[in-house]
């Protein structure tokens, strides 16, 4: 999951430096995440794990570091398979 996030940030998160060069607890906004990066980000994950974002989730918190996507893909994920 790690790696797939890590892509999907790689190609649409727009950051001024290389993502292989972030911890996942790196502070991806101080990195240069923009806010419409984010929504494309959003978007990017939402088609790789084939879920949906609820709008509970859409702040920046969700989106603040690798280790943080993964958390919030996770519990979409656990949510979706309890559905």
């Amino acid at each position: 999951m790690n790696t797939t996030i890590r892509d999907v940030l790689a190609k649409f998160g727009q950051l001024p430096v290389s993502v292989d060069t972030l911890a996942d607890d790196a502070d991806l906004y101080a990195a240069g995440l923009s806010s419409f990066a984010s929504v494309q980000l959003m978007l990017g994950l939402e088609e790789a794990f084939d879920i949906e974002f609820p709008d509970s989730m859409l702040n920046r918190k969700s989106f603040a570091s690798i280790a943080a996507i993964e958390t919030t893909v996770k519990a979409i994920l656990d949510g979706k398979e309890a559905a």
